[in-house]
């Protein structure tokens, strides 16, 4: 998983990385003119200063296997505002979330009227053709559940910030962001970190994701793609994850791949405990122009991981 660039391509690759995950933090902020040096998903859409009326050029944006998201616009999407940030699993009152993402059929574009912090008591299971655009608040999902999306698909998640997640019920797990069987999701621009078990899972035979220019930081368990080792419908996983910054104090999962292809480019590791990238069970993984910065610990310096099935058949990790 090394990667060969000579100087001036890593100080180029350097100040892209910083301008595009950096940023992360500051993305509900008024953003600096120039774009210089965005990616090609940012400068899709942030050069435009009339973003905010034209949110829906979002959905054309995207990158990787994800592929456009224009699935999520057009005839019979409806708009919503979040104004309240309460949250009632039984009843889902008008102005949350719960409300937008559970109670309005059909495709459905919810914006934030405000900053505000939201703890949801279960987790918030998204349904199709469903967008999360956090553009415009500073928007937590925190201390509590987190986001489900089961057998769903055409699937935005972006600008949020997640941390402190945990299993608010019994049976349920403490995933920022779960998916299940689910297809054709981007997540896109949020910054994760100190959650109670994966910031991103992505399981049962998910695919066709992209998972870019997030800020993962202060967590074990990261990122995980694939359920588990004998879970072979994970065979036909493709995921994109790009334009991220990973770190400070990640330990592992950046990401954990398991049956499946992932194309991991152009992201920024800033230092690991155990690994950064890894994978199990004759995985596929492109790794290109990563930037690593190894820990000062030599004995963690190795970037990549690979596991092999042990005599109990488990690769796990």
């Amino acid at each position: 998983m090394a990667n060969s660039i000579t100087v001036p391509a890593l100080l180029t690759l350097v100040l892209c990385l910083i301008s595009s995950t950096v940023s992360t933090s500051v993305d509900n902020h008024p953003i600096r003119r120039g774009g210089g040096h965005m990616n090609v998903i940012d400068r899709c859409w942030r050069r435009n200063r009339l973003w905010a009326s034209r949110r829906q050029r979002l959905a054309s944006c995207s990158a990787g296997f994800a592929g456009k998201m224009r699935n999520n616009i057009g005839p019979g999407l409806r708009w919503y505002v979040v104004t309240n940030p309460g949250d009632d699993p039984a009843q889902p009152r008008p102005g949350t979330l719960r409300y937008g993402a559970t109670m309005i059929p059909g495709k459905v574009w919810i914006t934030f009227a405000h900053d505000m912090q939201i703890t949801l008591r279960s987790p918030l299971p998204i349904k199709s053709y469903t967008t999360l655009d956090g553009r415009g608040a500073v928007v937590h999902i925190a201390r509590g559940a987190g986001l489900l999306l089961n057998n769903v698909h055409d699937v935005i998640i972006h600008g949020l910030h997640f941390y402190g997640n945990r299993a608010a019920t019994a049976g349920t797990d403490g995933d920022a962001i779960r998916l299940v069987g689910s297809r054709k999701v981007w997540i896109d621009h949020n910054t994760l970190y100190a959650g109670e078990d994966g910031l991103v899972d992505v399981t049962r035979g998910s695919t066709d994701i992209t998972v870019s220019n997030n800020w993962f930081h202060d967590h074990n368990k990261v990122m995980l793609l694939g359920h588990d080792d004998g879970f072979l419908e994970d065979r036909n996983m493709r995921v994109t994850v790009v334009f991220n910054r990973f770190g400070p104090n990640c330990s592992q999962r950046m990401p954990r791949i398991r049956h499946g292809y992932a194309h991991v480019a152009n992201n920024l590791y800033d230092g690991w405990v155990k690994y950064a990238i890894g994978g199990s069970m004759n995985p596929k993984v492109k790794s290109e122009a990563n930037l690593f910065i190894a820990p000062s610990n030599h004995k963690k310096r190795s970037p990549g991981e690979r596991r092999r099935m042990g005599s109990n058949g488990s690769g796990s990790r």
